[in-house]
C-alpha cells in the first residue's frame, strides 16, 4: 500500500475537499428528501391521480435518460467541478420557479416543464459526481467512501421527508420545493471551496472525437466487460419494474391506507434508516461475500420487500417493508457504482458511466407508467406482487452470468477485456 493510500485509510473523514464535498452534497441530498415528497403531494392535491404521478416520472426520466447519453461525455470533456456548479445553479433557479408560481393557485402544467430539465441536469450531475470520486480518494478507498457519503446522504433522507410531511401538511407541498432550491445553493458554495485532484493525476491522454464517436467509446467499454455487460441488461428489468414505485407507495398510502401527507412523510423518512443500513453494510459485505454475491443477494431482498408491501395492509409493516427495500437497493446500488469506478480508466469513466445509467434506465419511464397505470386499474396488491416477482427473476438470472462469480475489483480486472480501439 502506498504512503498516499495509508494516509487516506487514516484520515479519510479528516481530508478537508472529502469533507467539504460530503458537507454539501448531505445537505443537497437533505433538499433532494423534500422534492422527493413535495412533487408526488403537488400532483395528487391538484388532480388526486396517480396515473398523472407516473406521467410526471416518465417524462421526467425520458429527460434524464436522454441527458445521460451525452452527459459523460460533457464529463470527461470539461472540469467537472465546474460542471457541477453550473448545474446545481440552473436547478436553483427552476425549483425557485415551483413556489412563486404556486401562490396564484396550482399550475401542474409548470412541473411537466421545469420536473424534465432539473432530471436532465440532474443526470448531468449525478455522472460528474461519480466520476469525480477517484479524484478525491485514492481507488482502493472507493467502495468506503461510497458507502459513507451514501449512508449520510440517507440520514439526510431519514430528516427529509419528515419534515416536509410536517411543512406539506401545515402550509402546503410548495413550500418543501423551496427548501430544495435552497439546498442547491449550498452544494454550489461547497464545490467552490474545494479542488480535485488535477485530470493528469488520474488519467491519460484524452483523445477528442465527435460526441457520438465519445459516447460510443464508454458503451464499447462497457459492453465488452462481462459482469458490467451482465449488469445493464438486468438492471434494466429491474428499474422498469421499480421506477414508478415512490408514486404507489405515496397513493398507496394516502388512498388504501387513509393516511395524511404527515403520514406519507413519516413512511418515507424511516423507510430511508434502509438506506443507511444498506451504505454501511456494504463495504463489510463485498469485502467478505464479494461483488457477485452482495449484489444478487441485494436484488432478492428487493424483490421479497416489493412482494410484502402488496401483501401487508398496516403503515408500520409498510414502512419497515420498504426500508428492506431501500437496504438492498443501497447494497446493490453501492456495490455497482464501486465496481465500475475501480474498473474503468478515468478518462473514460464518466462516459462509461453515462452508457450504463442511459441503457438501464431507458426503460424507467415507461415502467412508471405502466406500473402507475396498473396500481390505479387493478390496485397496488397486484402491481407489487408482479413487481416483486419480477426482481426475484432478475436476482435469478444473476446466477446465469459472469455477476455470479463477480469477487474482488482484481478479478474484476483479470475478466476485463482489453479496450481496444478505444
Amino acid at each position: 500500500m502506498s504512503r498516499g493510500t495509508t494516509a487516506t485509510a487514516r484520515s479519510l473523514w479528516r481530508d478537508r475537499a472529502f469533507s467539504t464535498y460530503w458537507f454539501a452534497q448531505s445537505l443537497s441530498a437533505a433538499g433532494d428528501a423534500f422534492a422527493f415528497l413535495a412533487v408526488p403531494l403537488l400532483v395528487l392535491h391538484a388532480t388526486g391521480s396517480v396515473a398523472q404521478m407516473g406521467l410526471l416520472t416518465a417524462v421526467a426520466g425520458a429527460a434524464s435518460v436522454g441527458a445521460g447519453i451525452f452527459g459523460g461525455v460533457l464529463v470527461d470533456r470539461y472540469d467537472r467541478r465546474t460542471l457541477m456548479i453550473v448545474v446545481d445553479v440552473v436547478r436553483l433557479v427552476l425549483y425557485g420557479l415551483i413556489p412563486l408560481a404556486w401562490l396564484a393557485g396550482p399550475q401542474v402544467w409548470l412541473l411537466f416543464v421545469v420536473l424534465p430539465i432539473c432530471e436532465a441536469a440532474g443526470m448531468l450531475f449525478q455522472i460528474a459526481a461519480v466520476a469525480s470520486v477517484p479524484a478525491l480518494v485514492d481507488r482502493d478507498r472507493i467502495t468506503e467512501a461510497n458507502g459513507r457519503l451514501q449512508a449520510t446522504f440517507a440520514l439526510a433522507a431519514v430528516a427529509g421527508p419528515l419534515l416536509a410531511g410536517v411543512v406539506s401538511a401545515r402550509v402546503g407541498p410548495s413550500v418543501a420545493l423551496a427548501v430544495n432550491a435552497l439546498s442547491f445553493a449550498v452544494s454550489a458554495v461547497g464545490l467552490r471551496m474545494i479542488r480535485f485532484r488535477p485530470r493528469g493525476e488520474v488519467q491519460g491522454a484524452v483523445r477528442r472525437e465527435k460526441p457520438l464517436a465519445e459516447f460510443l467509446a464508454g458503451a464499447r467499454f462497457l459492453w465488452r466487460q462481462p459482469v458490467l455487460r451482465a449488469l445493464t441488461v438486468l438492471l434494466a428489468v429491474f428499474i422498469f419494474l421499480t421506477y414508478g414505485f415512490t408514486d404507489v407507495l405515496v397513493y398507496h398510502v394516502k388512498h388504501d391506507l387513509g393516511g395524511t401527507d404527515g403520514t406519507v412523510g413519516s413512511v418515507l423518512g424511516l423507510a430511508a434508516l434502509g438506506t443507511v443500513a444498506g451504505a454501511l453494510l456494504v463495504a463489510p459485505l463485498r469485502r467478505r461475500r464479494g461483488f457477485g454475491t452482495a449484489w444478487i443477494g441485494a436484488q432478492l431482498v428487493c424483490g421479497l420487500a416489493l412482494a410484502g408491501v402488496g401483501l401487508v395492509g398496516d403503515v408500520r409493516a409498510v414502512t419497515v417493508l420498504t426500508a428492506v427495500y431501500l437496504c438492498g437497493i443501497s447494497v446493490g446500488g453501492i456495490s455497482s457504482m464501486s465496481l465500475r469506478q475501480e474498473i474503468t480508466p478515468d478518462h473514460l469513466l464518466g462516459r462509461v458511466t453515462s452508457a450504463f445509467w442511459s441503457t438501464h434506465y431507458s426503460l424507467g419511464p415507461a415502467g412508471a407508467a405502466v406500473l402507475t397505470w396498473a396500481a390505479g386499474r387493478f390496485g397496488v396488491t397486484a402491481v407489487m406482487l408482479v413487481a416483486g416477482a419480477g426482481c426475484v427473476l432478475v436476482a435469478l438470472g444473476g446466477l446465469c452470468t459472469p455477476i455470479r462469480g463477480a469477487g474482488t475489483p482484481r478479478a474484476a480486472h483479470q475478466a476485463m477485456p482489453a479496450p481496444a480501439g478505444i
